[in-house]
């Protein structure tokens, strides 16, 4: 049996039993919906092997190739199974621990992700550093066998559900820039640690302030040596920002036909202007795609590709809608709409990402 038959047979039979409640719960400007049900379906997505599919077999991985990872978010989108609660574990720090994590930060780490005992979340934007990361301010300082953090971060997505956080912070003094920084793992569920939310556009709260104040964790929980954490930093940025994307643009696929179904619906699709754009935005999701799947991709390009592309759909959205997307309670597509006029800033603004390409990948002077 290919893994895509034994996914579409799994999800079938787990989202007509128990978690049948739990269909099509979450996503993007929509994260307030059952959390205590879709991280008792992260939990039993772990049991049954069904997360962090690429990571090695020993710390419960199926060392999934690329094909079969993209078989089983095509099936998990097509099942309308709920949006995840452990994907920066999954996507971002998980790998992240792979690539730079000793042995015993493996062995600590990385089981709780793939079971989804332990949720995450990332500290690297403050309210001086947004997309000029490396202004971070966020301080560490040895105190025995702890770190001793202090600062504020922002923007910080689910910190109000997370058991641990990946600080980007300051550990020498005087240090400035890119100089200095270092990468710590510190639990959430401390004193010294404040989350307060953000209300959006949307009128629920996703993302979050985060007060340290005097914080602590272990020495040993610090990723690379101290000081190397702008290293570690632009890893974790690599893999929000390339493959793990392919996942994320299933839900696009989702949020494509619901405007054409509006379309449909509105009478929008007699007007050729607007089939055109529907056609335009079929392509470029496919373009999207295949350019995710290179495995020399840049991840600032991806970055800036789909976030534009994102936002344009739910522009594309409301104008389907017209009179009726301005009144009554939001929708899904009038939340596509809001939410995704954060898509170019979050992850690296658009104006950062092509700096990024034309330094570093077309080589053109500063």
């Amino acid at each position: 049996m290919t893994l895509r038959q034994e996914a579409r047979d799994w999800l079938e039979s787990a989202l007509s039993a128990e978690f049948a409640h739990a269909r099509g719960l979450g996503g993007p400007g929509r994260e307030h919906e059952g959390h205590d049900v879709r991280h008792a379906w992260e939990r039993h997505l772990g049991r049954a092997g069904w997360t962090c599919l690429a990571w090695p077999k020993e710390y419960g991985g199926r060392e999934a190739s690329l094909e079969d990872q993209i078989a089983f978010h095509e099936e998990y989108a097509r099942a309308d199974a709920p949006a995840r609660v452990g994907h920066i574990g999954e996507g971002l720090i998980g790998p992240t621990i792979l690539d730079f994590g000793s042995r015993e930060q493996k062995d600590r780490f990385l089981p709780p992700i793939q079971r989804g005992d332990e949720l995450w979340c990332q500290g690297y934007s403050e309210p001086e550093a947004g997309s000029d990361l490396a202004n971070v301010q966020t301080r560490a300082v040895l105190d025995g066998g702890e770190w001793v953090v202090t600062g504020q971060k922002v923007w910080t997505s689910l910190a109000h559900v997370a058991d641990w956080c990946f600080v980007l912070c300051r550990t020498e003094q005087g240090s400035a820039r890119h100089h200095g920084l270092s990468y710590l793992l510190v639990p959430m569920r401390q004193d010294g640690v404040e989350v307060r939310p953000i209300r959006q556009l949307t009128g629920t709260a996703e993302f979050n302030e985060v007060f340290f104040d005097g914080a602590r964790t272990a020495k040993g929980n610090i990723l690379g040596a101290p000081g190397e954490g702008w290293r570690v930093a632009m890893a974790t940025l690599g893999y929000e920002r390339g493959v793990s994307t392919l996942g994320q643009q299933i839900g696009f696929q989702r949020e494509l036909a619901k405007v054409v179904e509006a379309a449909r619906r509105t009478g929008a699709l007699d007007d050729p202007l607007i089939r055109d754009e529907l056609a335009r935005s079929w392509l470029e999701l496919r373009i999207m795609r295949f350019n995710a799947l290179r495995p020399d991709a840049e991840p600032s390009i991806a970055k800036l590709y789909w976030s534009q592309w994102h936002q344009r759909l739910g522009e594309l959205a409301q104008a389907v809608l017209g009179k009726e997307g301005l009144v009554g309670e939001l929708g899904d597509l009038q939340r596509l709409y809001l939410f995704s006029r954060a898509d170019t800033i979050y992850a690296g603004s658009s104006e950062i990402q092509r700096t990024i390409i034309a330094e570093r990948t077309l080589g053109l002077p500063k």
